[in-house]
């Protein structure tokens, strides 16, 4: 059992333009990505183009297809729009996802690398919008990292990763479920107001939970389900598939993101290996379950399981830790990223039930809540004051100088897993052990040559030839520095990193 496998987080930014409020979000992110990648690629570079050829966002992992006719529009993501839309040098994606900019990071093997391209995604926002300012008149642009408007639209931080095909579905959905209901505990960003227009001036756990209404099923943007079904995955079918979770929200702390992808990477390796086939915490009522978890940051509220049980949310957790360490014991491995994931598993889990306020320099959802409860008794403001409301949205301003989360940072009162130097270099260059180096390779040293890329292939175009040349990378773990660096180091050009790669493959 290991944190390590393919892993990435994909998030969509709130945007606002508080100069011209009527402006199109669509347009508004469109100024703000095709300022940056004008600025990264510089204007020749921009021409790549997102190859859509072999996407599928209908196909089912229940083992069918949804018809185009059937599908809401917004599902349609195989469909190029002509919308903005770049592949940068560090292998991310920086696209307009129907009215918001959203980065789509490189694939990385193991937590820590998933926070740290995320937090380069960051940077690169920020920079998007002190770029698209200084190149139109429509005045600011400003960016959350948030999931909802609070006016009854949300927009996601997803992330996905990459399972052995082997597994049966239904195995996935039975104990990814109480999982996700419960995960919350430590994952939530924090809100201020229930239901999905927060009609209700009350504080929960997350952002995303009240717009859930489903279990199970394909869609992303209406009925979203707790479990995604979109079978795509960007790798040979027959032996993986990519697990697209869209439950999670878009955190600011380094810390609530590793322990995120690491729980739930540790699942979905006890899942594999069959360690959890005798572990049963299906709820009887999983989206009611899940509202009233995020609804309840006491964790007093009992989940009631098919079983007739009640367990908290905590309770439930600390099952699927225990589990863990169970499993490690016996099977005698336990490598180092993997043991201090469950290490700060078991902590935080210690911790929520006896002191949990002593997390707000690591939660997201008790960072909040400290800033707004100490506004609160300063200047005895009820949860209904549209002061409050304001500090929920400013904590996910990503500008340094205006947002809150941030200023906790530079205050040390955020804990910060990274040091600034990493994150500046992910955001130019790729992570070394996955394909990805290849594809962000590709577009530093022959930004004119790419005709277009995925996740699963380069496309170059070379001098000469009449058609392109399409380099396929269906496998995540090769493309990597090991495998591809020094063929690239003696190619100065395309045309010569084609002939390497094909007498490489003879």
């Amino acid at each position: 059992m290991s944190v390590h496998r393919v892993m990435g987080i994909e998030t969509e930014y709130g945007i606002s333009t508080p100069q011209e409020p009527r402006l199109s979000p669509v347009m508004s992110s469109t100024h703000v990505v095709s300022a940056y990648a004008h600025h990264a690629l510089q204007s020749a570079r921009s021409r790549a183009r997102w190859d859509y050829e072999v996407e599928s966002p209908l196909r089912d992992a229940r083992g069918f297809d949804m018809t185009r006719a059937e599908a809401d529009p917004s599902q349609l993501t195989d469909e190029d729009l002509g919308a903005a839309n770049a592949i940068l040098p560090n292998g991310a994606r920086l696209y307009v996802d129907h009215a918001h900019p959203e980065y789509s990071s490189p694939e990385v093997t193991n937590p820590r690398d998933a926070v740290l391209w995320d937090r380069a995604g960051m940077v690169v926002m920020q920079r998007a919008m002190a770029l698209a300012d200084a190149q139109s008149d429509i005045g600011a642009v400003v960016l959350y990292k948030n999931n909802t408007d609070n006016k009854g639209a949300s927009y996601g931080c997803h992330e996905n990763y990459l399972m052995e095909r082997s597994v049966p579905f239904a195995d996935i959905v039975h104990h990814l479920v109480p999982f996700f209901v419960t995960r919350q505990a430590f994952a939530g960003a924090g809100r201020l107001g229930i239901g999905q227009e927060g009609r209700v001036s009350r504080f929960q756990l997350s952002q995303r939970a009240d717009f859930f209404e489903a279990e199970v099923g394909l869609e992303t943007t209406l009925k979203r389900p707790i479990i995604n079904t979109r079978d795509e995955p960007h790798a040979d079918p027959e032996k993986f598939r990519r697990l697209h979770v869209i439950v999670g929200d878009a955190n600011m702390s380094e810390f609530a993101t590793y322990l995120k992808m690491g729980t739930t990477a540790i699942v979905l390796s006890m899942i594999e290996q069959g360690a959890l086939d005798r572990l049963d915490l299906w709820p009887a009522h999983p989206v009611a379950q899940m509202h009233q978890v995020s609804h309840d940051t006491q964790f007093a509220h009992l989940i009631e399981l098919a079983d007739g049980r009640r367990m908290s949310a905590l309770d439930v957790q600390e099952a699927f830790l225990e589990r863990a360490q169970v499993h490690c014991r016996e099977r005698g491995e336990l490598d180092e990223s993997t043991a201090d994931v469950l290490g700060h598993w078991q902590r935080v889990l210690d911790t929520l039930r006896v002191d949990p306020r002593s997390l707000a320099r690591e939660l997201d959802w008790l960072a909040k809540l400290d800033l707004m409860d100490g506004y609160r008794r300063r200047d005895g403001l009820g949860w209904d004051s549209p002061r409050l409301q304001l500090i929920d949205l400013q904590y996910a301003d990503i500008r340094p100088d205006k947002g809150l989360a941030l200023r906790l940072e530079a205050r040390d009162r955020l804990v910060r897993l990274l040091d600034d130097d990493e994150v500046l270099r992910a955001v130019g260059e790729p992570p070394v052990d996955t394909r990805a180096f290849f594809r962000g390779q590709c577009m530093s040293r022959y930004p004119d040559s790419v005709a277009a890329a995925s996740w699963d292939c380069v496309v170059l175009d070379i001098p000469g030839r009449e058609a392109l040349v399409r380099i396929p990378t269906i496998d995540p773990l090769r493309g990597t520095q090991a495998h591809v660096g020094q063929i690239l180091d003696r190619c100065p050009d395309a045309q010569s990193l084609v002939q390497a790669l094909t007498a490489a493959t003879r």
